[in-house]
């Protein structure tokens, strides 16, 4: 089986694209750099012993698509292409609807015409709003409270919308919660181009001495130590759980939660990261960030039932492999 990983050079599609290569698949893998590194493909392909056809392509454009898609006989698409901070997206919100709604277009349009119907889906827990936690995916979703959030929710309905209008599309929509981590291997992890928008390699950086200290947005939310509250993931149990999505997917739309059910907050996260790795990280407090929520934290239920799938990784491993993926670079 083969599949296309768009957006395969990313954080959290080149730790797909290692679980998918060692589970069998082969795979066409499509990314455009924006926030990436062509090195990333090499070391998936060194960590798995495994080759695999690489295209430097922008999503957005629908003819070379749609030449990939005559290239190569696919049998599903994993979409991880997309603009994903959510700080980044309420200052810069018509490069955020245009990147991640047009390249969710493109590609459905080529796998209804090539009648390619297994589709997965890079959604995230941000389409839940300021809702009630633990976020369950029944519930009614809330106005996102940033751009990205709400990008994220539209690709939801158009895929929606074409899931009914072709019976056969058959669709996952995992929502993830905040992976970090990286791979054992210290070969791939979370890389950003210039200073880091997501917290983890914010740490790991000051923890390096790339930064000198941590920014923390806000100590004044409604939770255990005043900051922000979130469901941290090892990007390799979120990686495990798109091939347990992909095994199990069938007709129709269908909507699962990524996380583990937890909550941490940012405080807990820094001090557990000193425990583990045995270094101290200075910050400050500063203002909230805007399109931020207090917590955050899944229901993870229906993708145990459903998909068998449960996270393994504790957060000590999250902060464990992170570190030593900063240790390497």
């Amino acid at each position: 089986m083969t599949i296309l990983v768009a957006g395969g050079a990313g954080y959290i599609g080149s730790h797909t694209c290692v679980v998918l290569l060692e589970a069998g698949y082969d795979l066409v893998v499509a990314d455009n750099l924006s926030n990436s590194r062509k090195e990333t493909i090499d070391r998936i392909k060194k960590i798995t012993g495994k080759d695999f056809v690489f295209y430097k392509i922008d999503l957005r454009d629908v003819e070379k698509v749609e030449e990939l898609f005559i290239n190569h006989h696919l049998d599903g698409v994993m979409h991880f292409a997309g603009y994903k901070a959510v700080g980044e997206s309420v200052y810069k919100p018509l490069d955020y609807y245009y990147n991640n709604l047009v390249t969710t277009m493109v590609l459905s349009m080529a796998c209804i015409k090539h009648k390619v119907n297994k589709f997965i889906f890079s959604s995230s827990a941000t389409v839940y709003g300021n809702n009630k936690v633990p976020f369950v995916e029944t519930m009614d979703l809330l106005p996102a409270t940033n751009p990205y959030g709400e990008s994220k929710a539209m690709n939801e309905k158009i895929l929606m919308d074409t899931a009914k209008a072709y019976p056969d599309f058959s669709v996952s929509i995992l929502r993830y919660f905040n992976p970090i981590g990286a791979h054992e291997s210290g070969l791939i992890g979370e890389l950003p181009k210039g200073i880091p928008n997501n917290l983890m390699p914010y740490i790991t950086q000051v923890a390096k001495g790339k930064l000198e200290k941590l920014k923390i947005f806000g100590n004044d939310y409604p939770t255990i130590d005043g900051t922000g509250v979130r469901d941290y993931i090892h990007v390799m149990d979120l990686a495990e759980g798109h091939v347990a999505a992909l095994e199990k997917i069938r007709p129709g739309i269908h909507v699962y939660n990524l996380g583990t059910g937890q909550g941490t907050s940012v405080l807990q996260l820094i001090n557990t990261f000193k425990e583990v790795n045995g270094i101290d990280i200075p910050y400050e407090i500063v203002g909230r960030r805007a399109g931020d929520i207090p917590i955050s934290y899944a229901d993870v239920s229906k993708a145990r039932k459903e998909l068998g799938w449960t996270a393994k990784r504790g957060l000590k491993e999250m902060l464990r492999d992170a570190w030593n993926f900063e240790k390497r670079l």
